[in-house]
């Protein structure tokens, strides 16, 4: 019998799952919509059907070990989302105990999505064999797991590893959170085209840009492939920052890699390159050379579900 766990991403759009076995196989996935479901309840209704009609399609003997759930404001210790702002929840929506009443006698597993993205990168990714990284999801905010000897770092109340939400700039942009100055309005796919914009004022022209109110982080990379200077000093701009707050992180867990994913990574070079620079140059030298910056390794369309469903072997301590 093929043992095999179920990973859920939801999502403000739309919730992706999938049945995964222990080599990091998709045995089976699908998705519904997030949104169109006012009631929790009828939403886990109709996510409880689709993940049913999944598992009848596996051709095979498989033995569900459990369910990882990644979503946004999830929390470990509690099982539930805490005051999600991109969900049509509100509140505090004990998920752990709702989704149990669906799949009875089942290991249940709620963290963020960047832990859960954290615990595949151990497991299916580039990070196995080590006990010390942090992972790092550049996408429409900035998240961050942090793996310490092994085991994800939670802190006392489950929200440890807020990187996102850590100051860059003291009284500058107004961040999603409310605060100003985070990392995340810098780094994230938001940022990023607001540093393009700042640029564009600033230099008198949009060079490859073209439309500046209508351009994506894509565009911006596309121009930097054809050394637009706006563009590349975009993402030196972006590593900057970046690089400055992995350089505190080092200093706090001393990891042996930093792995970054997400839609911006896939600039590759472009960013990689000055964050590796500002990491150098901000961080204590006695780290200097000892930590490498590494794209992550799980599959960008499939990191979410492979990080979720691997919450379930890190809970069981089974070895995927």
């Amino acid at each position: 019998m093929q043992q095999v766990t179920i990973g859920i991403d939801i999502g403000g759009t739309n919730t992706v799952f999938g049945i995964i076995d222990q080599t990091g196989n998709i045995l089976g996935r699908g998705r519904i919509p997030t949104t169109g479901h006012l009631q929790i309840e009828t939403y886990l209704e109709a996510l409880a059907m689709a993940i049913n009609t999944c598992l009848e399609g596996v051709n095979k003997d498989i033995e569900l070990m459990g369910i990882g759930i990644g979503a946004p404001n999830g929390n470990y210790y509690e099982g539930a989302i805490k005051f999600a702002p991109n969900l049509v929840w509100k509140g505090i929506i004990p998920l752990k105990q709702l989704v149990e009443k669906h799949f009875p006698n089942t290991t249940i597993v709620v963290d963020n999505d960047a832990n859960a993205a954290a615990i595949g990168e151990m497991i299916y990714g580039a990070a196995k064999g080590m006990k010390d990284f942090i992972l790092i999801t550049l996408g429409t905010g900035v998240g961050s797991g942090i793996v310490v000897d092994g085991k994800l770092v939670h802190g006392h109340d489950g929200f440890a590893g807020e990187l996102g939400h850590t100051v860059v700039t003291p009284e500058g942009r107004l961040c999603t959170c409310g605060r100003k100055g985070c990392l995340e309005a810098y780094a994230a796919a938001r940022g990023v085209v607001q540093t393009a914009r700042e640029l564009v004022a600033q230099a008198g022209f949009a060079g490859l840009l073209g439309d500046i109110e209508k351009i994506t982080p894509k565009d911006i990379f596309e121009a930097a492939q054809q050394g637009d200077v706006i563009a590349l000093q975009t993402f030196r701009e972006t590593g900057k920052a970046l690089g400055r707050k992995l350089s505190d992180a080092i200093c706090y867990t001393s990891p042996q890699a930093i792995f970054i994913l997400g839609g911006i990574a896939s600039a590759g070079t472009y960013l990689f390159e000055p964050t590796q620079y500002y990491i150098d140059k901000f961080t204590l030298n006695l780290f200097n050379g000892k930590v490498q910056l590494l794209p992550s390794g799980l599959d960008a369309g499939n990191a979410a579900i492979l990080g979720a469903g691997a919450l379930v072997w890190q809970e069981l301590n089974i070895n995927a």
